[in-house]
């Protein structure tokens, strides 16, 4: 249990330091007048939204035939080549 007594120090600080940022920032950031924050609200919903250049490429996806290795195209390899398994 003595060698425990290291932490004491670093917990001690840690708490305080818990506590003093909590008693600086329970006023928050200052109030703001309700009609400027509709007002801010309205500008920023009236913005026009940047929006992306160009859209992305549609991407075809081959259909899944549950085997591993793809097949060969009709035309890649000659029919002397191909055996059935």
């Amino acid at each position: 249990m003595e060698i425990l007594w290291w932490l004491v120090p670093p917990v001690v600080v840690t708490a305080g330091a818990m506590v003093w940022v909590a008693w600086l920032g329970r006023e928050g950031r200052g109030e703001v007048d309700r009609d400027q924050q509709i007002e801010r609200l309205t500008r920023a919903m009236a913005k026009e939204m940047p929006t992306s250049r160009q859209p992305r490429p549609v991407r075809t996806h081959d259909r899944s035939t549950g085997i591993a290795v793809r097949p060969t195209r009709a035309g890649d390899a000659a029919p002397d080549r191909r055996r059935a398994s």
